[in-house]
């Protein structure tokens, strides 16, 4: 099993981000894939999930995920990014989201700073 994440980088304040994560090595269309961030000093947290049933849930206004069960591929589209936007992304596999913490795959994460 293999998740890559990219698309991070140093962006200023307002501007807009497309993360992507690249699935290997599992039925891709059959878990429920989801985005977390940690911040420096601070738990990771749930950011959005695309579940496999196809059901979308952005836990933030600014987030958008979707999935491409073709290209084994989700993205998180973050726009007009914040500060407090800064974090490492990860991408994450479970056959159930909510136990995606516990017994899911876990990409590398791919860095966020936002800073003027």
């Amino acid at each position: 099993v293999q998740l890559v994440e990219s698309g991070g980088g140093l962006v200023q304040p307002g501007e807009s981000l497309r993360l992507s994560c690249a699935a290997s090595g599992f039925t891709f269309r059959g878990y429920d894939m989801s985005w977390y961030r940690q911040a420096p000093g601070k738990e990771r947290d749930l950011v959005a999930v695309a579940q496999k049933s196809g059901e979308i849930t952005n836990y933030e206004d600014s987030v958008t995920i979707s999935r491409d069960n073709v290209k084994n591929t989700v993205s998180l589209q973050i726009t007009n990014l914040k500060p407090d936007d800064t974090g490492v992304y990860y991408c994450n596999a479970a056959q159930s989201w909510n136990l995606g913490p516990l017994i899911g795959y876990w990409g590398q994460g791919t860095q966020v700073t936002v800073s003027s």
